[in-house]
C-alpha cells in the first residue's frame, strides 16, 4: 500500500469561534476556505493547554502536559516522549519542519529529520514561571497590554520577517520532495508564528477590514471586581492597570489581527499551490490547526492562558481521502491528532497507544465512534497552581484547588457568561464531571510535580547563565557545497535532476 504524504499547516494564537465552519465569512481567507470545503472541519476543538509550548507538545505527542511534563513555555520537551514525526519516520517516513514549534531543551528535533528554520522563541529555561511568588510579575519576558497599545501597520516586523522565511523554506522544501531523489513518503510541518501578537499586519491585508463589522468584541470588558479568580491574575498579569485600553485601541487591535489570518491564508495559499502545480496534491492529506486561540478583547480580557472558547477552542480541518468532508460537531482535542494521521497512514501505534490521550477522529468524523469528555490543562504563569478543564458534550467545567469551579452551558451559553457551578438545577452535571475530572487528576500531586520542575529549572538556568553560554537554540544545517553547482558534479546529470517535471 502505498502511503499518503503528509503536509501540516499550524498557525499560532487563532481563536477556533472564528472557524465554525471553516473560516467565518467576514474573514478574506479564500485559500483556507477552498481547504474547508474539502476537509472534515471539527467545529469544537481545543487545545490540550492554551500556551504555546504545552500546546505544542501535547498536539505531537497525543499526551497532556501532566505525562509530557512541558508545564509552560521553558519546561523541557523530553527526547524520549515519541512524537508523530517519530511515529512517520519509524514507518519509513521522511519528516521535515519548517517554523515554529517551541521546544525547550537541547532537542530541538523531536523525530523530525530536518529543520529548515531555527525558531522564533527562545529554547532555554529563562521564561520559567514561580510558583513560590504568586501573584509575582515578571517583566521582561510576561506578555503585557502594550501589544495591544501598539498594534497597527507595519511593513516588516520580528514576525512578518519570520513567516516570509518559513514559507519561502516549505515551499523550496516541496520542490525538492517533489523531484523524487528519495521515494519514501513524506510528513511536512509548516508551523506559522502568525496570527499571534504583536497585533501588526502589513497595510495591503489591514485595508481588506476597512469596513469590518467585528472589530468591537460581543461581551464588553467585565470589570476587574467581577471577574473569576483566574481571570484577575492573567489580568495582573498583563499588567493592566498600566494599560489603559480604549474602544480604539480594541478595533486597531482586532483589525490587525483579522489583517495577520489574511496574511497566513496568502502564505497558505502560496503553499498549497506549489503542492499542486507540484502534482502531490492527490496524494496529500492537509491538516491545519492553531496550537491555541486569542481573547481578542473579549470580556476584556486579551491573549489566551484561560479556558474561556476563544483562548482553549481552535479550529482543525482535515482533508483526507479517508474523511469525508463536512463539519463535526463533537468536541474533539488537538491530542488526537496523532492517532489519527497513524490510522489514516496506516501507522500501528502499538504498544505507545495506552500513553495517548487522544483517540483518532477517522471513527467520530464519520459517527462510528464517540470522543469521550476533551481534557485541558494550564500550569503557567497567571496561574497559582495547576487548572484542569473538561468540555464534555454541551458542557464546560474549570477546576483549580484555590478557585471556586467554573460551570457553563455552552448551547444556551455560548458566551460563557452563567456560571452554573453554584445553580442547584444543575448540581447533578457538577457533581458528575467534578467526579470524572478528579478520577482523571490528582491536583495535589499535579501540584508538587510542577514545583519540582520549576525549582530544578531555576537551578540549572541560573548556573548555565553563568559563564560560558552554550545555546541550545536550533542552527540549520546549510551545505553551501552540496547546492547548486559545484564541481564535484556532474552539470548534466545535476541540472536533469534538479528539473521538475522532466521531459515536458
Amino acid at each position: 500500500m502505498k502511503r499518503p504524504n503528509i503536509l501540516i499547516l499550524m498557525v499560532d494564537q487563532l481563536n477556533g469561534t472564528l472557524f465554525p465552519d471553516g473560516p467565518a465569512s467576514f474573514l478574506h481567507a479564500p485559500n483556507l476556505a477552498a481547504l474547508a470545503a474539502r476537509s472534515a472541519r471539527f467545529a469544537n476543538t481545543y487545545t490540550a493547554s492554551p500556551l504555546c509550548a504545552p500546546a505544542r507538545a501535547s498536539f505531537m505527542s497525543g499526551q497532556l502536559p501532566s505525562r509530557t511534563r512541558v508545564y509552560d513555555n521553558a519546561a523541557e520537551f523530553a527526547s524520549d516522549i515519541p512524537t508523530y514525526a517519530h511515529h512517520l519516520r519509524r514507518a519509513g517516513y521522511q519528516t521535515a519542519l519548517s517554523g515554529k514549534m517551541h521546544f525547550v531543551g537541547p532537542d530541538q528535533l523531536h523525530g523530525y529529520e530536518e529543520r529548515l528554520t531555527t525558531d522564533i522563541y527562545p529554547a532555554d529555561f529563562g521564561w520559567t514561571p514561580d510558583y513560590t511568588c504568586p501573584g509575582e510579575r515578571i517583566d521582561w519576558w510576561y506578555h503585557n497590554l502594550g501589544s495591544v497599545l501598539g498594534s497597527g501597520v507595519a511593513e516588516i516586523t520580528n514576525q512578518l520577517e519570520y513567516d516570509d522565511e518559513v514559507t519561502y523554506h516549505a515551499t523550496r522544501k516541496l520542490y525538492d520532495l517533489a523531484r523524487g531523489h528519495d521515494a519514501r513518503p513524506w510528513c511536512l510541518t509548516v508551523s506559522f508564528t502568525h496570527p499571534h501578537d504583536p497585533y501588526v499586519a502589513r497595510k495591503a491585508h489591514w485595508d481588506l477590514y476597512a469596513d469590518c463589522g467585528e472589530l468591537d468584541p460581543a461581551v464588553e470588558p467585565i470589570p476587574f471586581d467581577e471577574q473569576d479568580a483566574h481571570s484577575k491574575r492573567l489580568m495582573l498579569a498583563s499588567d493592566y492597570a498600566n494599560y489603559p485600553i480604549a474602544g480604539e485601541d480594541v478595533r486597531r487591535s482586532r483589525r490587525a489581527y483579522f489583517a495577520s489570518i489574511s496574511y497566513v491564508d496568502e502564505k497558505i495559499g502560496e503553499i498549497l499551490d506549489v503542492l499542486k502545480r507540484t502534482r502531490q496534491d492527490e496524494d496529500t492529506i492537509v491538516v491545519f490547526l492553531s496550537d491555541h486561540g486569542d481573547m481578542l478583547g473579549e470580556r476584556g480580557m486579551w491573549f489566551k492562558m484561560s479556558f474561556f472558547e476563544g483562548s482553549a477552542r481552535v479550529p482543525l480541518m482535515i482533508a483526507a481521502a479517508g474523511m469525508k468532508p463536512g463539519r463535526i460537531e463533537t468536541p474533539v482535542s488537538t491530542l488526537d491528532v496523532v492517532p489519527t494521521l497513524a490510522e489514516l497512514a496506516g501507522v500501528d501505534l502499538g504498544a505507545v497507544l495506552p500513553w495517548t490521550d487522544g483517540v483518532s477522529l477517522v471513527g467520530v468524523a464519520a459517527g462510528k465512534a464517540e470522543r469521550g469528555p476533551v481534557p485541558m490543562e494550564y500550569a503557567a504563569e497567571g496561574s497559582v497552581a495547576p487548572m484542569v478543564a473538561l468540555r464534555d458534550g454541551r458542557f464546560k467545567l474549570a477546576l483549580c484547588e484555590h478557585d471556586e469551579p467554573l460551570l457553563f452551558d455552552l448551547e444556551s451559553d455560548p458566551r460563557e457568561l452563567n456560571n452554573l457551578a453554584a445553580d442547584p438545577g444543575h448540581a447533578a452535571v457538577l457533581d458528575a464531571m467534578t467526579r470524572s475530572a478528579k478520577t482523571r487528576w490528582d491536583l495535589a500531586r499535579f501540584d508538587a510535580d510542577v514545583r519540582a520542575s520549576q525549582a530544578r529549572r531555576h537551578v540549572v538556568y541560573e548556573a548555565l547563565r553563568n559563564g560560558a553560554y552554550y545555546p541550545w537554540d536550533h542552527q540549520p544545517l546549510q551545505r553551501a557545497s552540496e547546492r547548486y553547482m559545484r564541481n564535484h558534479m556532474d552539470l548534466n546529470v545535476l541540472e536533469e535532476a534538479q528539473r521538475f517535471p522532466r521531459g515536458e
